[in-house]
């Protein structure tokens, strides 16, 4: 198993403590203290449970938050065919480690991603007198006294639970997929790629890991049984809130598609509620809906009128565009650049000459000033109400003209 940790002596010390208390056999497990450049005793922490466990350290220069980095460099230096890990203040009872093994043991050829469930959780409003209940007493029975108290539950059982606890009903999975307590075979890991290390501050890794391993087809499961206990510990909170708002959208960099842009626009501002699972399935139903509009006619009539220099456009972006291969005889000479939520087929990507994106809109990968002319369909109008301040924010970043097919007088200009 892998631990990350940074200038957490003593909680190392207390999630150690819970790992010599396996009553998984010692020999059949290593623990890699994954140490991303502390300054405190964190070695001498680990040097006095050498007896105790099979343990040894990975240690990267202190150039600042790396997490990803030392996670990755922590599961290169392990031997075991499945990787767990487990962030420094998560304790856990006995038959943890067991657990994790057992949640893999389904007997089907292809590997699984396990989420282990989390008590205690929740860094904005830490469970009353938990500090002290962890002081006292072992990782189970604290567990076994406010299990059943609705703040002391991890941070995603509310959502989870209107799936049955189903990560396989959701459409974004990898939502959930938080490395404070997980496993996954070591294969794996390595094929997917490991984390990003492009990640230099809080927040995101996990998710953009938890996304390649869902595109990859790997399922992500839950598992309750395979519980840890996050004990309170100071944050910075602000830093780290300004820190994921930043990631948000460097995780739509190195994915560039609808979800992400939805992820993006909601969290680079802080904006939680309705969760993203809830935005990328209304998406989805109006992709449904959508499918059969036809805009053909609305392109062209607004192409084809003047702009407002009086000159004619001849490079136009086409939000919303369907399955439009050709601005037809009223674009000829255009350069044509066609943006749709829905997936083009492979025959339609160069079509005729234009540029097809798979894209909602919000924000694409299109340079500024890249159009003379941008038009907004009607296919967009189901996302109208929620998404058009930043629909119009990413037109007229692109375009010189914006036009709005189903608003009186095309709208904006």
């Amino acid at each position: 198993m892998v631990i990350p940790t940074y200038n957490r002596a003593e909680l190392l010390r207390q999630q150690l403590h819970g790992l010599a208390r396996q009553r998984f056999a010692p020999e059949r497990f290593e623990v890699v203290v994954a140490d991303d450049g502390s300054s405190d005793h964190t070695a001498e922490v680990v040097e006095s449970f050498a007896t105790r466990l099979r343990i040894v350290s990975y240690t990267q220069e202190d150039l600042g938050f790396r997490a990803a980095a030392v996670r990755n460099g922590g599961a290169r230096l392990a031997g075991a065919p499945l990787l767990v890990f487990l962030d420094t203040g998560a304790l856990v009872g006995p038959d943890f480690l067991a657990e994790h093994v057992s949640a893999h043991e389904h007997g089907e050829a292809v590997g699984r991603l396990v989420l282990g469930y989390t008590y205690g959780y929740n860094p904005y409003r830490p469970f009353p007198g938990l500090t002290e209940a962890i002081a006292g007493n072992e990782p189970e029975e604290v567990v076994r006294t406010y299990a059943d108290q609705a703040e002391f539950r991890d941070l995603r059982h509310d959502d989870l639970e209107k799936v049955g606890f189903d990560l396989g009903r959701l459409a974004a999975p990898w939502m959930n997929v938080w490395a404070l307590n997980m496993s996954l075979p070591a294969a794996d890991f390595h094929a997917v790629g490991g984390f990003d290390e492009d990640f230099r501050s809080w927040g995101g890794e996990d998710l953009e890991f938890g996304f390649r391993v869902h595109r990859r087809g790997m399922p992500i499961v839950l598992s309750h049984r395979a519980w840890a206990l996050e004990s309170p510990h100071e944050r910075d909170l602000d830093g780290n809130r300004s820190s994921n708002c930043a990631n948000s959208w460097t995780l739509w960099e190195k994915h560039p598609s609808p979800v992400m842009e939805l992820y993006g626009a909601m969290y680079s501002r802080n904006h939680y509620d309705p969760p993203l699972e809830y935005e990328y399935r209304r998406l989805l139903d109006w992709t449904e809906q959508a499918r059969d509009i036809d805009v053909r006619q609305e392109v062209a009539r607004l192409v084809a009128e003047p702009l407002p220099d009086g000159s004619r456009p001849t490079r136009v972006v086409v939000m919303g565009a369907g399955g439009l291969r050709t601005l037809g005889a009223s674009g000829s000479g255009v350069a044509c650049t066609f943006v749709d939520f829905d997936e083009w087929p492979e025959d339609d990507v160069a079509a005729d000459g234009a540029t097809a994106l798979h894209a909602v809109g919000l924000r694409t990968v299109l340079e500024p000033g890249s159009a003379d002319l941008v038009v907004i369909t009607s296919r967009l109008r189901g996302l109208w109400e929620r998404w058009s301040g930043d629909l119009l924010t990413e037109a007229r970043r692109i375009g010189g003209a914006v036009r709005v097919a189903f608003l009186d007088g095309n709208g904006p200009r």
